[in-house]
């Protein structure tokens, strides 16, 4: 079976890759735009499987099919829940909210093998109907957090944190003045809602921003250590299953 992603965000798109690596798929092409994604269908032979985010960096993945009269099957892959349903109309396989979850990527792959036969070359897009459901689509990641102190609100700039981490079953924001504070949201809430060019998440337990980062250092078990501009909190590791999406993160 033949699958290709696209994806604009490369860390998520390397993401998919090993899941799919580990259920026996290795995809034929990672894909990061409208304009390579095109080329590249018009110059190799459409795989049966898409992995397919709404927006690109360059637009939205539905002008692919402007250009290219796409032959292959679906699962849509978005952080935009409030778009999924109307995705998932539009004769797709099924559609996957972000961060993916690997048991529901397999699910989701199960189910295209169950409905192969009836859905090869049954892919049918109304590009109109498309535009005018998802026109008000537009990938946005936080660009501030409004924290709460005594009877206060301070709003503190997304370029000012250090890292988040998770301490005690709490998330913790550490800033570049060298404070740290309290915030309702989850680690796993936060990797839609922060731009992957900005923060990458090195462990289970720590999002990091790449202009924080003071120095690299090889660790034991082929890991790494991060120090940061002030955080001295504790020791920030790369985790070795990691540490090859972070080099190519911060090259």
């Amino acid at each position: 079976m033949k699958v290709v992603i696209i994806e604009d965000e490369k860390p998520a798109a390397r993401r998919l890759s090993r899941m799919l690596n580990e259920i026996g798929i290795k995809p034929v092409a990672m894909l990061h735009s409208v304009e390579e994604s095109v080329n590249w269908f018009y110059n190799n032979e459409h795989p049966d499987l898409l992995l397919l985010d709404i927006q690109l960096s360059d637009g939205l993945s539905f002008e692919i099919f402007e250009e290219i009269e796409i032959k292959s099957a679906i699962i849509f892959t978005t952080a935009y829940d409030e778009y999924a349903l109307k995705a998932f109309k539009l004769n797709s396989v099924d559609y996957l909210l972000k961060p993916i979850d690997a048991e529901e990527l397999e699910n989701a792959v199960a189910k295209f093998k169950n409905r192969q036969h009836s859905l090869t070359n049954n892919v049918s897009f109304n590009i109109e109907q498309i535009k005018e459901l998802i026109s008000p689509l537009k990938k946005s990641y936080k660009k501030r957090f409004t924290i709460k102190i005594g009877q206060h609100l301070k709003m503190i700039s997304v370029e000012s944190i250090e890292c988040f981490y998770s301490e005690n079953k709490a998330t913790n924001m550490h800033t570049i003045n060298n404070r740290n504070y309290l915030i309702d949201e989850t680690l796993e809430q936060l990797e839609t809602k922060l731009s992957p060019e900005i923060f990458y998440r090195v462990s289970r337990k720590y999002f990091v921003n790449i202009n924080a980062i003071k120095d690299i250092i090889s660790y034991s078990n082929s890991r790494l250590k991060i120090i940061l501009q002030t955080f001295n909190e504790s020791e920030i590791i790369v985790s070795r299953e990691r540490v090859k999406d972070f080099k190519n993160w911060i090259s």
